[in-house]
């Protein structure tokens, strides 16, 4: 037994901890959650928890059903909102075959695949979220239009605001659980909130993004509210992206700095844009994996629809921040195209697909955009060579599966279910008959 593991039992002991939730996600990114007694956790990290992996999505047929969930000691924390006696814990699991080899259907040992490769050239891979979400009144029903909880706008705050208390509330829970917040704010649109997770390695930051999900509906349920990672919930107000900043290191140096470039730009960070750029319509489908994902994108606002990138411009996907010029490892770029309902685990490993394949090929860095994209018109987006991201989720999905880069990043069982699940999400979406056509299209046909 190792050191991490050997701690997680003393601290079940020293703090009275009964129940012990081992997490993981489906396919989609869907938490999941089974408790387990402190006595069975030995057993646990040695063997495994067995469970049906045909009853998640994506993970299995019936005649290959038994899985094993395999609690990681390095994410153990304490659930600070589940009362201090008896407590509770969280870890999160990575999830085995009977053998003991990985699954191929884990969403976890994607981004694993995928960071280890990175570590075979050389990098270390590092994301910092912020992510925004709606808080409303409820969680509406039977058509009811729904209603955020302030009218508040960017960076408002005012005297018994509900957010502003929910939000301190938020980031004490993920501060005593070990996530640290960098900012949090209110966002553009009334009810809308953004919590800024401070940089960490990509796969602890995926799993921060999951805690900090499930901690924010928790705070809202407490106070009587309903908190939704809706893309866009209202049809006249931005959505919620989960604007992404990312860098590679090459040990304790930025990769991606360059203090002789007038933007601090390495080779390194130019051909990963350039990756990023070249691969975007394909990873779309991940990094935008719902029908609604797309009423964000071709909405406008501060959601990039086009293929570019540019030096502060945050109508660009791509933008590269300039906060701290001087200071070498802050340097790095902003990817703004995803949602903050997506998996995180899979964005980040296509993400970083796509800039390594631009690093290990040398693609040339593009033009960047200073315009205000939405500003051009389609003829001068055209001629800057400016092309959209899928303006569907149909869209995406064809491009997909048509992509080898992405059906080697998620492996041909997550590639496969992925598509197949799409489809079936644009299939149900197209059959329905929507309020806007009835209300169109009823009066007057």
């Amino acid at each position: 037994m190792d050191k991490q593991q050997e701690f997680v039992l003393r601290t079940l002991e020293e703090r009275d901890i009964r129940f012990i939730r081992l997490w993981f996600t489906d396919v989609l990114g869907t938490l999941k959650s089974v408790a387990i007694a402190p006595a069975e956790l030995e057993g646990a990290f040695a063997e495994g928890i067995g469970f049906d992996g045909s009853a998640i999505e994506g993970f299995a047929r019936v005649q290959e059903s038994d899985m094993l969930a395999k609690p990681d000691p390095a994410t153990f924390q304490v659930l600070p909102w589940r009362g201090d006696n008896p407590g509770t814990a969280r870890m999160f699991c990575d999830i085995q075959m009977p053998d003991g080899t990985p699954s191929w259907a884990d969403p976890r040992h994607v981004l694993r695949r995928a960071l280890g490769k990175a570590a075979d050239a050389g990098f270390t891979f590092y994301t910092h979220p912020e992510v925004e979400f709606f808080l409303l009144k409820e969680l509406p029903s039977n058509g009811v239009a729904p209603k955020p909880v302030d009218a508040g706008g960017y960076f408002d705050l005012t005297p018994h605001d509900v957010s502003h208390d929910f939000r301190r509330t938020t980031i004490s829970m993920l501060e005593r659980l070990g996530i640290s917040v960098e900012f949090s704010h209110h966002e553009v649109a009334p009810g809308q909130q953004e919590i800024d997770l401070r940089y960490a390695d990509a796969l602890s930051t995926a799993d921060n993004i999951l805690t900090t999900r499930h901690v924010i509906k928790e705070v809202a349920l407490s106070q009587g509210v309903y908190a939704t990672f809706m893309p866009k919930p209202f049809s006249n107000q931005p959505g919620s992206g989960m604007h992404t900043h990312l860098s590679l290191f090459e040990g304790d140096q930025n990769a991606f700095y360059d203090g002789s470039d007038p933007l601090h730009l390495s080779s390194v960070a130019k051909h990963f844009i350039a990756g990023l750029l070249r691969h975007a319509a394909e990873i779309t489908a991940v990094t935008n994996q719902w029908v609604n994902s797309y009423k964000r994108l071709t909405w406008g606002g501060e959601a990039p629809p086009y293929v570019c990138w540019g030096s502060n411009n945050r109508s660009a996907m791509v933008r590269v921040p300039m906060y701290k010029p001087t200071k070498g490892n802050s340097t790095r770029i902003e990817v703004r195209s995803p949602d903050s309902a997506t998996n995180p685990y899979l964005c980040f490993a296509v993400l970083l697909a796509a800039g390594l394949k631009g690093v290990e090929e040398g693609y040339e860095l593009p033009p960047g955009a200073e315009d205000d994209v939405w500003a051009l018109s389609d003829a001068e987006r055209r001629v800057l060579g400016i092309t959209p991201l899928p303006d569907s989720l149909a869209d995406a999905i064809e491009v997909m599966e048509r992509s080898e880069l992405v059906a080697e990043t998620l492996g041909e069982h997550v590639f496969d279910f992925f598509l197949r699940n799409k489809r079936e999400e644009w299939r149900a979406y197209r059959q329905e008959v929507t309020p806007f056509e009835l209300g169109r299209y009823l009066p007057v046909l």
